[in-house]
């Protein structure tokens, strides 16, 4: 097999059991999967914000999910642990796929979205954009985009800072999908303006060209 069908491979394995876990852990917070090959087999970790869900009573649930990975994704001696996301209101995974479920829940897009907003705005982010696409209010599907803070479009910066998530979710009405953008805090970009005290100078940056 050539290295390049391998990692295609692999990519695709990866992307299915993280859409696995999607559907399966949502009561947890599910965020993401790292996995990781090692001498001895396979490490898996997840992170969720209730880690109590993803282990379940005396650990039966990280069972079930160990033989999951051996049989129906391949795993060579899969090695399952939990990690706690220590702020889930700043995880757009998690944002996004609680305003799935208050869509399940019956509650109207605009609440979902504004209860959203305010969430991961109270819990310090710098800014935040909620897009809630689908049959809405007619029978033709649009989007409504909510939005928050400071959160830039374009850039460098942005791909390597903003947060994003999307989260499908299927409704009498028809499919749904819920968009998430989080700017964390402590993000700097080059446009931000630098506050100095009275009398401080700015620190200048040389450049050398070599001839």
């Amino acid at each position: 097999m050539s290295v390049q069908k391998y990692f295609v491979r692999d990519n695709i394995k990866k992307a299915e059991i993280d859409s696995y876990l999607a559907q399966e852990l949502k009561k947890a917070g599910y965020s993401k999967v790292e996995i990781t090959k090692t001498p001895l087999g396979t490490r898996v970790i997840i992170y969720a914000a209730k880690p109590g869900i993803v282990i379940g009573r005396r650990g039966q649930s990280i069972r079930d999910l160990t033989l999951v990975f051996e049989q129906t994704f391949g795993m060579e001696n899969p090695q399952v642990s939990v990690a706690a996301i220590e702020t889930p209101d700043l995880d757009s995974m998690v944002v996004a796929s609680q305003v799935a479920t208050a869509l399940q829940r019956g509650i109207h897009f605009r609440r979902a979205a504004y209860w959203a907003l305010q969430r991961v705005m109270g819990a310090g982010a710098l800014g935040v954009e909620v897009t809630i696409r689908g049959k809405l209010t007619t029978e033709r599907a649009r989007y409504e985009r909510y939005r928050d803070g400071y959160l830039p479009s374009v850039g460098d910066p942005v791909l390597k800072q903003v947060k994003r998530a999307v989260v499908d979710v299927q409704l009498k009405q028809g499919l749904f999908g819920v968009a998430v953008r989080i700017l964390p805090p402590g993000a700097n970009f080059p446009d931000t303006p630098e506050i100095r005290a009275p009398g401080e100078t700015a620190r200048l940056t040389c450049f050398s060209t070599g001839s």
